[in-house]
């Protein structure tokens, strides 16, 4: 980015286009307070997101859903709570999807705002957004890299469980942070 004053953004390798999603290349990850005392991470291993850059990149629009079912936290008993109605309830809410609604930058940093909707409760998120660089790969194909990232309170979107520990505190947190590893690919 070298002119944030101007109507029009400019990003080096930066082409409008629609991107997709690259599964192999991208994650999309968590991590949430346990016991007080450390975080745990986790990841959905299914996942999409197709991006639509603009001539100008605050026009940019992205689209993005993780597969509930597809959770994992490297721990089998847990991914199989995480499902249940306690939290997710993947059976009836099988998706995480995100809409764009805006990008702007602030204090020379891209943010992308948007709505967020887990267990079907959808509220206003912003995720700061660091593009990575764009370039080929050796099969031909244009590809965009960034790193996306927000915290969001749990309880917001309905994801209550808790318990209470013997030592004091509660078991988990209230603040997720969400980040996304992200590399796309421009379709010809």
């Amino acid at each position: 980015m070298t002119n944030t004053t101007a109507t029009t953004i400019e990003i080096p390798g930066y082409r409008a286009g629609t991107w997709t999603i690259d599964p192999a290349h991208s994650e999309v990850g968590f991590s949430i307070r346990h016991i007080m005392i450390s975080k745990v991470k986790g990841k959905f291993e299914r996942f999409d997101a197709t991006f639509v850059t603009a001539e100008n990149p605050l026009d940019s629009s992205v689209t993005a859903s993780a597969e509930v079912a597809s959770i994992t936290t490297n721990e089998p008993n847990r991914d199989a709570h995480l499902r249940t109605g306690d939290f997710f309830d993947a059976e009836t809410h099988p998706t995480i999807d995100f809409v764009s609604t805006g990008v702007r930058v602030e204090a020379g940093d891209f943010k992308v705002d948007g709505n967020l909707t887990i267990r079907g409760i959808t509220n206003r998120v912003t995720f700061d957004f660091d593009f990575g660089g764009f370039g080929g790969d050796p099969y031909g194909n244009y590809k965009g890299g960034a790193t996306a990232k927000t915290v969001i309170n749990r309880e917001d979107f309905g994801l209550t469980y808790n318990a209470a520990l013997e030592t004091g505190g509660v078991l988990l947190g209230e603040q997720v942070t969400i980040t996304l590893e992200l590399q796309a690919s421009l379709q010809q």
